[in-house]
């Protein structure tokens, strides 16, 4: 791996710390296009973690080194980036703002003790920013924005603060605002609203920092006293304010203690103007994340309980406290195999010490349960794809393990002795299927091969073999996770290609109906004997399957009743007109023959199932297609594209309310032909430009219009 650091030009010690004090993780949100990235790249760069930095465009980035992410030019996977300043470690965990990815955007926030929001000075912010914000409010994760992209032509930092304001709240306030240089135009410094003091970085970053112009204090008034008056309102000092409207001046030094404590509470939200290209504010944005984002001391641990659900006593992150580590994101590395990302809560990680490892829960999502015990033989530090051998990782820390065989994203690692489980986090519901077919047979070993790491990879991704449509479906978040996927499937060797997703019909009969079923061969001196006669008729839906023997006199032998059944069964399986199972009948047997050499269990099957073809071509029949409900959580504005689009889909709207968590939102309740949910996934979201999501729960079925199920037929005969 040494030669691979080179390569990417790290430089400087591995950064090992022994006090959870000294950790800060923070992951780093926004939407795509913001500048999230190169923010990292150029923290990185300022506190000589790496010797230059990357961009983006180039593939160089150390965040995005991901292939897919340098063939997107836009991160696709969260990736680990720490950095040491002022003697504390900083776990920089960078996410995808691309929504398909909102698995690896989870896994980052689970990581994390603290958020830090990038907005554009150019672009604004998206809705799913905004409804992250909520989020982190609702658990009270302590956030900081940093409004990014000053240098670019159309940068208006004024309007980004507004619209953070007015998303975000009022607790959003500027720790300093832009200076303009000699040009009129570009931003060459920072003025700080507490201090007063400007930070010139026209000659290069570290800042030169020197008293105000005259002119710049009337402008700045405002709001400096907006600030003071916002850090003094959440001051655990109830006096504070009185002294502040009394005309008393309060020491900076007060003021800058009671908004560490207020931002680390996650109670006010500073705002620092960056650059990552011409280095202004990263200095003061470090600060940000050093002294006013909480240690891991400060966080929760989640709850465990031991493998077989009964609880424990929290635990604290105490790094003498029993083993208790999650693993919150796994890849698969080119060079030494399965990567595992583990955030330690309590105790601490040493190599070669036996470990536990629980898995409990994903079974749906293709993680079926495991415990096993493992020994890890060494921890890294990881920096983006590059591994830094570390002796150790105490509780808060962030720490890379390898070629574990089994650890998958969500699992639990804890003493061999004192086995533990962690309390999942929320993870969103795949819901885009795509239908995959591996190209030959010796083709089939390596997908299933690359599937089973893809899935311990990734709880956004969902295997179903599906044994009604015989096809092998992948749910995905998106189509840009979709294009991931099958890009790393192929990447490993596999060829492949996708085909129409099949929706699981059923069949059954609209009307009563009669059949004869004769099966009479002689063949090889061996005959085949046996004639049977049924009537079909069709049952409220949901009711199954009911056989009824009505022979009279022996007609068919009892003995034989059993095999007209089951041919019947076995041809309902098979289906009749367009390759669906048949549900919701009852065939009742009224006569037969049977002959006393010939006839046997065979020719009595063979019988029942035609005579229930010769029924459906006799007599009516039609095609149920399965009905869904689905929830749709939409802004307010979209509420009535999404419904008049719901009844173009032949959904029937139940109701629309206002969302619980309100934030101007509507859930829309609808039932919908699950046949016209197979893209919704993709559909809603440029429907709502991102920011609608869906749950969909499988409640019955309900014939097909007759014009959709005759296509259905004819495909299927054309493919007999």
């Amino acid at each position: 791996m040494a030669q691979k650091v080179q390569e990417k030009g790290v430089t400087g010690s591995v950064p090992v710390v022994d006090d959870p004090g000294r950790v800060r993780n923070v992951v780093v949100v926004g939407h795509s296009g913001a500048g999230k990235t190169t923010l990292v790249e150029a923290l990185l760069a300022v506190t000589g973690t790496i010797t230059r930095a990357g961009a983006v465009t180039d593939g160089t980035t150390v965040t995005d080194h991901d292939p897919a992410a340098q063939k997107q030019q836009r991160s696709v996977t969260l990736s680990c980036a720490p950095l040491l300043h002022e003697g504390v470690k900083v776990n920089l965990l960078d996410t995808p703002g691309y929504a398909d990815f909102v698995g690896e955007l989870r896994a980052g926030l689970r990581a994390a003790d603290a958020a830090l929001f990038v907005v554009s000075a150019v672009d604004g912010m998206d809705a799913a920013t905004a409804a992250l914000w909520e989020e982190c409010a609702h658990v009270g994760m302590p956030r900081a924005v940093a409004v990014t992209r000053l240098d670019h032509q159309r940068a208006d930092f004024d309007e980004a603060l507004q619209m953070c304001q007015e998303v975000f709240g009022d607790n959003v306030l500027p720790l300093y605002l832009p200076m303009l240089g000699d040009d009129g135009t570009s931003t060459a410094g920072l003025i700080g609203l507490i201090t007063h003091r400007v930070f010139d970085y026209s000659k290069g970053y570290p800042p030169e920092v020197r008293d105000p112009e005259a002119e710049h204090l009337p402008a700045i008034e405002e709001s400096h006293n907006a600030l003071l008056e916002g850090i003094i309102a959440e001051s655990e000092d109830e006096s504070l304010m009185d002294r502040y409207l009394g005309g008393e001046a309060i020491e900076t030094s007060v003021i800058i203690d009671d908004l560490e404590k207020a931002v680390a509470r996650g109670t006010f939200y500073p705002v620092v103007p960056v650059c990552a290209e011409t280095g202004v504010g990263l200095d003061a944005l470090l600060e940000v994340l050093v002294s006013g984002f909480p240690s891991p001391l400060e966080h929760t641990v989640p709850p465990v309980t031991d493998v077989d659900g009964e609880p424990r006593e929290p635990l604290t992150c105490d790094p003498e406290g029993p083993l208790v580590a999650e693993v919150v994101k796994t890849t698969i590395d080119a060079y030494v195999g399965r990567v595992s990302l583990v955030r330690v809560f309590s105790g601490t990680l040493r190599p070669e010490t036996p470990v536990h490892i629980s898995g409990h829960g994903m079974a749906e999502r293709g993680h079926p349960d495991h415990d096993a015990d493992e020994r890890f033989a060494h921890l890294f530090s990881p920096l983006g794809a590059n591994l830094r051998e570390v002796p150790f990782a105490v509780a808060g820390d962030l720490v890379a393990v390898t070629k574990s065989g089994t650890a998958e994203t969500g699992d639990t690692i804890s003493g061999k002795d004192a086995p533990m489980l962690m309390a999942p986090w929320e993870m969103p519901e795949p819901l885009l299927p795509i239908a995959i077919v591996a190209r030959t047979r010796s083709d089939e070993d390596s997908l299933a091969k690359n599937l089973s790491r893809l899935v311990a990879g990734d709880p956004t991704l969902r295997l179903e073999r599906n044994a009604e449509t015989h096809q092998l479906v992948l749910w995905c978040m998106g189509e840009a996770h979709a294009d991931v996927v099958l890009d790393r499937l192929r990447a490993g060797g596999t060829e492949l290609d996708t085909e129409p997703v099949k929706v699981a019909l059923r069949e059954t009969f609209a009307a009563p109906s009669q059949g004869h079923g004769r099966h009479v061969k002689q063949s090889g001196g061996h005959g085949q004997y046996a004639v049977c006669d049924i009537t079909v008729e069709p049952l409220p839906r949901g009711s199954g399957f009911e056989f009824v023997d009505k022979v009279v006199g022996g007609a068919v032998p009892h003995n034989y009743i059993p095999s007209v059944e089951k041919g019947v069964r076995a041809q309902m399986e098979r289906g009749m007109v367009a390759g669906y199972p048949v549900v919701d009948v009852r065939v009742t047997l009224v006569d037969g023959k049977a002959h006393s050499v010939d006839s046997s269990d065979a020719a009595f099957q063979t019988a029942g199932a035609l005579a229930l073809r010769e029924a459906a071509e006799q007599g009516q029949t039609t095609l149920l297609e399965p009905i869904d409900e689905v929830t749709i959580r939409v802004p307010d504005e979209f509420v009535g594209a999404v419904m008049s689009d719901l009844s173009g889909r032949r959904g029937r709207v139940l109701g629309n309310e206002p969302d619980p968590e309100g934030h101007e939102r509507t859930l829309v309740r609808a039932e919908v032909p699950a046949t016209e949910l197979v893209r919704y996934a993709v559909e809603l979201r440029a429907m709502t430009s991102g920011s609608g999501t869906f749950t969909r729960t499988f409640t019955r079925h309900d014939p097909m219009p007759s014009h959709l199920a005759d296509a259905v037929k004819k495909e299927h005969a054309a493919s007999r």
